[in-house]
C-alpha cells in the first residue's frame, strides 16, 4: 500500500479544501481494499450519492471517508459531516455506510481507521446550528459525528503511525466487530449503550455494577420498563458473540473489548 498522495492531480486547484478532498478521495480509491470481504479494491460511488463515497463491487458494502490534516493517531472527539437530516435518514434505514477516518500529513497517510456501520445510531450524530439568514446557504443544517461516543474497540486500525496493517487481520477484526450487527435500530441502540457501560468498567465486572447504569439507560430508553432484564439480555448477546465471558454467577470478564 503506497501511503503517498498523487500530487499531479492538484495542479489546477487553489482551494486547500478542494486539494485535500481530491488527494484523499483519490488515494482511497487507488489503495483501499474492502474490509468486509477482502476484495482488492473499492470504487467511488456515483456523484452526490447521499452519505456514501465508495462501494465494493463484490459485496456491495458502502463506505464514507472523513479526513483531516493531522499527524496524530488520536482522532477528534467530533468530526464534521454533511446534512443532518440526510444522515439521520440513512442510519435509521439500516442501509448506512461504514466510515473511514483518515489522518494525513506532508501529503501522506499516517493513520486510518474504519468504524463498522452498526455503531452509527442517532445518539452519535449531533445536529449543528442552521446557517444564519445572512449566509449563502441560509438555513442549511449540518451535523457532527461524535466519534468520542463510539466504543474504542469499534475503531479498527488499517494504518497506524505510517505502517499499513495486514489486510487479512483487518478483515478478520472488522467482521468480528460487525458480528454485533442487529436487525433493528432499537436493538442496535440498546447494544451500543450497554457496550459503552461495559467499556467504563474494569476488565472483570459484576452484574451489580452493570445495574448501577440502570437509571442512565432508562433515560436513554424511557419506554422500557424492565431495564435490568434488558441489561442481562445484552450481556448474553455479547457472551454469545465472544466479547464477554461469564466467569461465575453474576461475574463477567471482557474479551478483547
Amino acid at each position: 500500500m503506497d501511503l503517498h498522495f498523487d500530487l499531479s492531480l492538484i495542479q489546477r486547484y487553489k482551494s486547500a479544501s478542494q486539494i485535500a478532498r481530491v488527494l484523499t478521495e483519490d488515494w482511497l480509491a487507488r489503495n483501499m481494499y474492502c474490509p468486509v470481504c477482502g476484495e482488492i479494491s473499492i470504487r467511488r460511488a456515483e456523484p452526490n450519492a447521499p452519505v456514501k463515497d465508495y462501494v465494493c463491487e463484490n459485496c456491495k458494502s458502502q463506505y464514507e471517508l472523513k479526513s483531516k490534516n493531522e499527524n496524530s493517531d488520536k482522532y477528534a472527539t467530533k468530526v464534521n459531516d454533511g446534512v443532518y437530516q440526510k444522515m439521520i435518514e440513512r442510519i435509521t434505514s439500516l442501509d448506512n455506510p461504514s466510515f473511514f477516518f483518515m489522518h494525513y500529513d506532508a501529503y501522506e497517510v499516517n493513520n486510518l481507521i474504519i468504524v463498522p456501520k452498526c455503531f452509527f445510531i442517532p445518539d452519535v450524530i449531533e445536529k449543528r446550528k442552521p446557517l444564519p439568514p445572512t449566509a449563502r446557504r441560509a438555513g442549511w443544517t449540518g451535523c457532527n459525528i461524535l466519534l468520542k461516543d463510539i466504543p474504542d474497540f469499534a475503531k479498527i486500525p488499517i494504518i497506524r503511525n505510517g505502517v499499513s496493517l495486514d489486510p487479512k487481520n483487518v478483515c478478520r477484526e472488522y467482521n468480528r466487530v460487525y458480528s454485533l450487527q442487529t436487525n433493528t435500530l432499537e436493538s442496535r441502540g440498546w447494544l451500543f449503550d450497554v457496550l459503552n457501560c461495559v467499556e467504563r468498567l474494569d476488565t472483570t465486572f459484576t452484574l451489580k455494577q452493570m445495574y448501577e447504569f440502570a437509571n442512565e439507560l432508562k433515560m436513554k430508553h424511557p419506554t422500557n420498563n424492565n431495564v435490568e432484564a434488558k441489561i442481562r439480555q445484552q450481556l448474553q448477546f455479547l457472551r454469545d458473540k465472544g466479547f464477554v465471558e461469564f466467569t461465575s454467577r453474576g461475574s463477567y470478564k471482557k474479551i478483547d473489548l
